[in-house]
């Protein structure tokens, strides 16, 4: 069973680390091709770099970088709306590998649920696209936002001990796996519409047993094999800037480094804390954004 795991993970590494060569070569061409002309664009490199380093740090401890990044950015008015979609998957595609390949090699999750799961995300993302188009994005973040509030409830309880929730198990079998693929392929259709899913995906893992930390490699491993096909295609397109994506990327890629080694280190009570805030300050933006949207 070991020999198989290990196996699996191989290939998943394999897969991983072909996808983001892939990437890495259109994308760092057409950023020399650019630079050589003289028409980088932006000139907030530093500022981009901390920005990056920011907001992959708490992305790899399970935040999520673009939320931080698309604030910020806005706040300051550091880019131009039209090319951020394509300046947040470009720059944070190569971190968010960097953090499935870390948590991929470090925690150990049952190879079944793990591929199934990753699986279901991508296929969600790729055969539930058309499906989740027609939705109502404000009525999704609504009860997207209600679900975690009720999750983060249960949680909340469990951690108080007045109710038992939660779990230390590293795999799922029967029901629950069936309910955990069928999960992350609506979570994964639902990143079509700029839904996260990062916190659904760790509400998901604890309410049904399992350890927080396995939501790590499970979520990134998605998240990963989901971002580099599409960000080839901002790139191609020219949609996206790039001295503020190179800076985010590159600073962004030491943030994953520093805030991998904190999450392996952390005792699992305080992960399961860390899950409870995550979901909490996730369930609070999706409401907060349906409310925007309804002006």
């Amino acid at each position: 069973m070991q020999e198989w795991r290990c196996f699996m993970v191989k290939i998943i590494l394999g897969s991983l680390i072909l996808l983001v060569s892939y990437f890495a070569f259109i994308y760092l061409s057409d950023v020399l091709k650019t630079a050589k002309a003289g028409k980088t664009g932006n000139e907030n490199f530093i500022t981009f770099g901390a920005i990056g380093f920011i907001a992959n740090f708490f992305d790899t401890l399970g935040v999520g970088s673009f939320a931080i990044i698309t604030s910020i950015v806005r706040f300051f008015k550091l880019t131009d709306d039209r090319t951020l979609p394509g300046t947040l998957n470009v720059s944070c595609t190569i971190p968010t590998v960097l953090e499935a390949i870390i948590f991929l090699t470090v925690i150990k999750v049952d190879t079944i649920t793990l591929v199934s799961m990753i699986m279901a995300a991508v296929l969600g993302a790729i055969i539930g696209a058309d499906i989740v188009a027609k939705f109502n994005i404000r009525k999704v973040r609504i009860g997207m936002g209600l679900a975690l509030i009720v999750v983060a409830v249960m949680m909340l309880s469990g951690l108080l001990h007045l109710m038992p929730i939660g779990g230390t198990a590293n795999g799922l079998t029967g029901i629950k796996l069936i309910i955990a693929i069928g999960a992350n392929f609506i979570l994964g259709a639902l990143m079509q519409l700029g839904v996260g899913l990062y916190a659904p995906c760790m509400a998901l893992i604890y309410a049904l047993g399992m350890n927080p930390l396995a939501a790590f490699p499970i979520m990134m491993g998605s998240c990963a094999f989901l971002m580099p096909a599409g960000s080839v295609q901002f790139v191609k397109k020219q949609a996206y800037d790039k001295k503020a994506s190179i800076a985010i990327t590159l600073f962004g890629s030491v943030g994953v480094l520093i805030a991998a080694y904190i999450v392996k280190s952390l005792p699992l009570g305080i992960v399961k804390w860390l899950v409870l805030i995550i979901v909490i300050y996730t369930s609070i933006m999706l409401l907060v954004s349906a409310h925007k949207a309804r002006k």
